[in-house]
């Protein structure tokens, strides 16, 4: 016989069975205990939590012939029948594949018979949110009166895509997000009668990645038992398998940013790519992380809203005198923004790597709230220059100053006509580039480097090196010799932290128009 996943062989029969929506059940069994059962209900919430499930018991617990405090015995022929999925009176459609005015209208022409045995005839329309606009026309009708042996229930996970016509004519449901608690009790449960040795803290840990899907939870776990089968299953090998972060990763991962030591952080991102680790559970775990800093930075009496170890607990509670709330914030704010562009990006690594640069770089930011940071970063530097050379040192280099001018660079006397001819079409060139290239262009400026060619300065690293990587350069010299139909060579060149553009390059844009001097 076939194997049977875990979900469906463990699947509630009665309301008892259901955990996590104790709120719903309740009514729904007061319900029929006082017989004031209503012809129309909408179930929603989050995949996982049970809408289908419990449509199902409640249809078995209204045609029950012995129910037992508004639950269905799961004895008498009805339940048996409905239990096996024979029986007429439970009709169950998927809106997403019969979501059109036909299908409806079907609906409308068989709820004119009587069912054959048992009280009630129950429609249970699934993903009901995709249902055309004509579909959901022709259902409200039926929907608002229908004959007083018809239940429809209504299961969406997208609520707020259901016409407000249908929702005024159902009693609405929300099913919850079930708690990390109540799932990993219902998977020990579970274990236990499938004799599986497993640790509670990876019970933990998959109940933390199903996101409050009980369903979820059991499929990760069905996983991960199927992977080591015949072995205690441990925190390690989930980890593995679901290609997440333990702890520690985070630990050291933070140390070295809050340290600014972007070498370090690289290792730590090339160690976890190395084992196979999904870099957007990755961010979205870290963030987590952060998130949990902050709260044991912000408070006191944290011990129960945070699920983690006590040895966990302590290591947060060290690094939260690491760090600042204003520089702790920000790391929030990169990592959550990293997580919605890492979704659709073709280079996730590079994002990463990016994002993390970033923490440790602020002077690479412009925006106000990692202004502090930047202060920060600039202190560390001198009070560093400061222990190095002592006050002695600094005077030195003063006074050496003083004697010593800066050169700043001058204009050759020459100027080869065919630079002359881009610089003056530039703009224009910039315009034809491509869409990332172009935003970086915008922000050059234009010199000339050694053996007449062309010099790009941007303002960071960064730019000149996504400006610099060869197919872009390729990009630029075919635009200009489009343009002025001569090859020019690029360089591209960035200013240096703390330096000025005006010290270093001649901005030949604005002696271009200037009197140039030509030797004989």
């Amino acid at each position: 016989m076939s194997y049977t996943a875990l979900y469906r062989k463990f699947r509630p029969a009665e309301f008892e069975d259901v955990k996590g929506q104790e709120h719903i059940i309740t009514t729904l069994k007061n319900q029929i205990v006082a017989n004031r059962i209503g012809h129309a209900y909408l179930f929603c919430g989050t995949r996982g939590t049970g809408k289908t499930t419990v449509a199902k018991i409640f249809a078995k617990a209204v045609n029950c012939e012995h129910p037992v405090n508004g639950s269905p015995c799961g004895e008498c022929s009805m339940c048996k029948s409905i239990s096996a999925g024979v029986s007429m009176n439970v009709i169950e459609i998927d809106a997403a594949s019969n979501n059109g005015v036909d299908n409806i209208r079907e609906i409308r022409e068989e709820v004119a018979y009587r069912p054959t045995e048992g009280r009630y005839k129950v429609y249970i329309i699934d993903e009901v949110h995709m249902l055309s606009i004509g579909a959901f026309n022709a259902l409200l009708k039926t929907l608002e009166e229908p004959p007083e042996y018809v239940i429809f229930i209504l299961a969406t996970t997208e609520v707020h895509k259901i016409p407000i016509t249908i929702l005024s004519r159902c009693q609405h449901y929300d099913f919850k997000r079930i708690r990390i608690e109540t799932i990993t009790d219902r998977m020990k449960e579970l274990m236990e009668a499938e004799q599986v040795e497993v640790e509670e803290r990876a019970l933990r840990y998959v109940a933390k990645a199903a996101d409050g899907s009980m369903r979820d939870a059991l499929s990760l776990l069905d996983q991960c038992i199927a992977f080591h089968i015949g072995e205690k299953l441990t925190y390690d090998h989930v980890l593995d398998i679901l290609g997440a972060v333990d702890t520690d990763m985070f630990s050291k991962l933070l140390r070295n940013i809050i340290q600014r030591n972007v070498s370090k952080v690289l290792d730590v991102v090339e160690d976890l790519v190395m084992q196979g680790k999904e870099l957007t559970q990755l961010t979205t775990d870290f963030t987590w992380y952060l998130r949990n800093l902050l709260l044991v930075k912000t408070s006191d009496q944290i011990e129960d809203v945070l699920d983690v170890s006590t040895e966990n607990l302590q290591q947060l509670k060290e690094e939260s005198k690491m760090i600042e709330d204003d520089r702790l914030l920000r790391y929030i704010r990169v990592f959550s923004e990293l997580s919605g562009e890492l979704k659709y990006a073709a280079h996730k690594r590079v994002l990463l790597e990016v994002a993390l640069i970033r923490l440790c770089t602020p002077s690479m930011e412009t925006n106000t709230d990692s202004l502090l940071d930047r202060i920060r970063a600039l202190e560390e530097k001198v009070e560093e220059g400061m222990k190095k050379g002592g006050q002695e040192r600094v005077v030195y280099v003063e006074k050496d100053m003083k004697e010593v001018p800066q050169t700043k660079p001058t204009l050759p006397k020459a100027v080869p006509e065919d630079i002359q001819m881009v610089v003056k079409n530039f703009r224009p060139i910039i315009d034809e580039a491509s869409g990332g290239l172009r935003i970086y262009l915008k922000r050059a400026r234009l010199s000339l480097a050694g053996d007449n060619r062309l010099m790009l300065v941007l303002p960071d690293a960064l730019g000149a090196d996504f400006v610099g990587s060869e197919e872009h350069i390729q990009e630029i010299e075919e635009l200009i010799e489009n343009r002025i139909g001569k090859k020019v060579e690029i360089e591209v060149r960035y200013v240096e932290e703390g330096r000025r553009f005006e010290d270093t390059f001649v901005d030949i844009e604005k002696k271009i128009n200037m009197p140039i001097l030509v030797e004989d």
